[in-house]
């Protein structure tokens, strides 16, 4: 029988500042017994949907723990992207399904002292990305449509059905 491959439910959020640039995250970490090395991959603010919890409502809590950003769960617009991958996650190989919002004009100065004691030992860099410096980049952007999706974002407000990525 081969191996039961976990389900992880996540939310992420395209946070968005005034210019549509968008906030990212470098990974840095492969799993807990290596050291943060070089970064991966870079991925948007978000994190796993607790039981009982929608992915608007991990949205948000998310972004308070990741980014230190109070937001209502009514600001969030979308979902706008679904997208399910299986992937790495610390070394176990995990069935990601990812759940996208858009929070759009944010001026906020970033503050990661709310981040889970794993996420502060990876010790992510992060910083404001436009869709042109992405697809300009030779780094690793999750999910992979970043670049060429961010363009029908930033045409919003959002107001179709989700669109699914690979």
């Amino acid at each position: 029988m081969a191996d039961v491959v976990p389900i992880r439910p996540a939310a992420r959020v395209l946070v968005l500042d005034p210019e549509g640039r968008v906030l990212l995250f470098g990974a840095r970490l492969v799993d807990l017994d290596t050291p943060p090395g070089p970064v991966l991959y870079w991925y948007t603010p978000g994190g796993q949907v607790e039981p009982g919890e929608t992915a608007r409502e991990a949205a948000v809590r998310e972004l308070v723990e990741e980014i230190g950003l109070a937001v209502d769960a009514a600001a969030l617009e979308g979902p706008v992207w679904l997208r399910r991958a299986v992937a790495p996650l610390l070394g176990v190989p995990t069935d990601h399904r990812e759940t996208y919002f858009v929070l759009r004009d944010v001026v906020h100065t970033v503050d990661v002292s709310g981040q889970t004691e794993h996420e502060a030992y990876e010790d992510s860099p992060h910083r404001w990305w436009s869709a042109q410096e992405i697809r300009a980049s030779d780094q690793t952007f999750f999910p992979a449509e970043l670049a060429d999706g961010l363009p029908l974002v930033l045409d919003g407000p959002w107001s179709g059905p989700p669109r699914m990525l690979s």
